[in-house]
């Protein structure tokens, strides 16, 4: 038998993990539930899953499996999560997987004491693009690198009954899109960040829309802007001495470019084999199951705990 997983949520970003699931050779989909049976159903009929449940628990008890993939919406992160270790079963869990951290620290806690195996899905670490401009960045393509601005915004307001404009549901720029900016940027950068400067702008529906971060690293800064009610111009830029890397949309690369000091472009990189970017990721949880593994050398605990305390950081200001 090959690696098996089950799913917690029967949502779009579940069908997105389905199909890239379906492209692999060494694994399945087991089983996938939901809170209402009506959907896990019709999911599974769609996806060729042999079985639906409309219980978490008994899912787990009854397939055992080798890992879950929590596709919910985040305010149901951190109690599925839970329930998983309750199991000792190895958890892969959308982003943003914790909306403060005080969960993310307990549960990270629980995995590190039972060796169960828990990584949060930021899959744009993975990303053939984004790899390919961090290794321009290391070669020193650029010369000395001094900055990094990273831009994500999108018109959620435009979507009806958007969850993404939910605050209950963990809606809003910090857990949506910020999670992509700051995890990007820790994963260029690094995580040793000497200051930080955080600003939001918030709405009366209780979401934040608007999220401004300045991080400060020796000799160098990152700027992270996010917005979930206005379309911006997302990319990500990495400026040195020499030049500049650009990376048009970061959170979902397809392509990299690079420039030299004089604005000349001298490298692009195009990614025409990727057919789901989930993959990646996949394959990143297999293998560090398969070899006894907690956690994920790409995308670490420590990453991710960071970033939860900057949630914390945008919410303990939180301003109508």
């Amino acid at each position: 038998m090959g690696f098996r997983f089950v799913i917690m949520g029967a949502g779009s970003i579940a069908e997105k993990f389905c199909d890239a699931v379906q492209l692999l050779d060494d694994c399945e989909i087991a089983a996938v539930a939901s809170k209402s049976m009506k959907k896990a159903q019709a999911f599974a009929e769609k996806h060729g899953i042999r079985q639906a449940y409309d219980s978490y628990e008994t899912m787990l008890l009854e397939q055992r499996p080798d890992c879950v993939y929590i596709a919910t919406t985040p305010n149901f992160h951190y109690e599925l999560a839970k329930l998983c270790l309750k199991h000792k079963t190895p958890v892969l869990c959308e982003k943003a997987m914790f909306m403060n951290s005080r969960d993310a620290g307990e549960i990270f806690e629980a995995s590190e004491k039972q060796g169960v195996f828990v990584m949060e899905a930021l899959w744009s670490r993975f990303l053939p693009a984004n790899i390919t401009a961090r290794q321009w960045m290391e070669e020193g393509r650029i010369g000395k690198v001094n900055c990094l601005s990273c831009t994500i915004g999108c018109a959620f307001d435009k979507i009806k009954n958007s969850r993404n404009l939910d605050p209950a549901l963990g809606g809003g720029a910090a857990f949506d899109l910020t999670v992509y900016n700051y995890e990007l940027a820790t994963w260029f950068f690094g995580d040793e960040i000497r200051d930080m400067d955080v600003t939001a702008l918030w709405e009366e529906r209780g979401i934040d829309s608007f999220n401004q971060i300045c991080l400060r690293y020796e000799g160098k800064l990152a700027v992270l802007l996010s917005s979930c009610v206005s379309m911006l111009e997302e990319k990500l830029i990495i400026s040195g001495t020499e030049g500049k890397i650009v990376v048009p949309h970061a959170h979902y690369a397809e392509e990299a470019f690079l420039y030299d000091k004089a604005g000349k472009e001298i490298a692009h990189f195009a990614d025409h084999d990727t057919k789901n970017g989930f993959v990646y990721e996949i394959c990143e949880v297999m293998k560090c199951i398969q070899k006894g593994a907690i956690e994920s050398r790409h995308v670490p605990h420590r990453d991710t705990l960071r970033c939860a305390e900057l949630f914390d950081r945008i919410y303990e200001n939180r301003r109508m």
